[in-house]
């Protein structure tokens, strides 16, 4: 008649086996997500499965050059723009040159 280890004896034993191959040591047998951490990203080939996406309508313009695409979001940026120079409220104009600087002229 064989005897059988203790719990302990092969507790060890699994600790040993674990630190030998590389795999993690779970003796209460949880559910820890180690074999999804550990499979290969399935990300990139699932994306490139479906085509494209065209978002904007800077793509489309870039796809279809010879077609008119309109923005309703641009144009209205760009009138509301247009309001607020009129009314002086736009981006002041940019220094060209050191001259034109405040920054750069010395103080007396």
């Amino acid at each position: 008649m064989a005897t059988v280890p203790a719990r302990s004896r092969i507790v060890e034993l699994m600790k040993l086996q674990s630190s030998i191959f590389r795999t993690t040591h779970n003796p209460s047998g949880l559910r820890i997500g180690t074999a999804i951490l550990a499979s290969r990203l399935k990300g990139s080939s699932v994306a490139s499965y479906y085509p494209p996406r065209i978002g904007t309508t800077k793509q489309l313009r870039a796809l279809y050059p010879d077609w008119a695409v309109i923005d309703d979001k641009e144009e209205d940026w760009v009138e509301s723009l247009n309001i607020a120079k009129s009314r002086g409220k736009g981006a002041p104009k940019k220094k060209r040159t050191a001259a034109e600087s405040k920054k750069f002229q010395k103080r007396r």
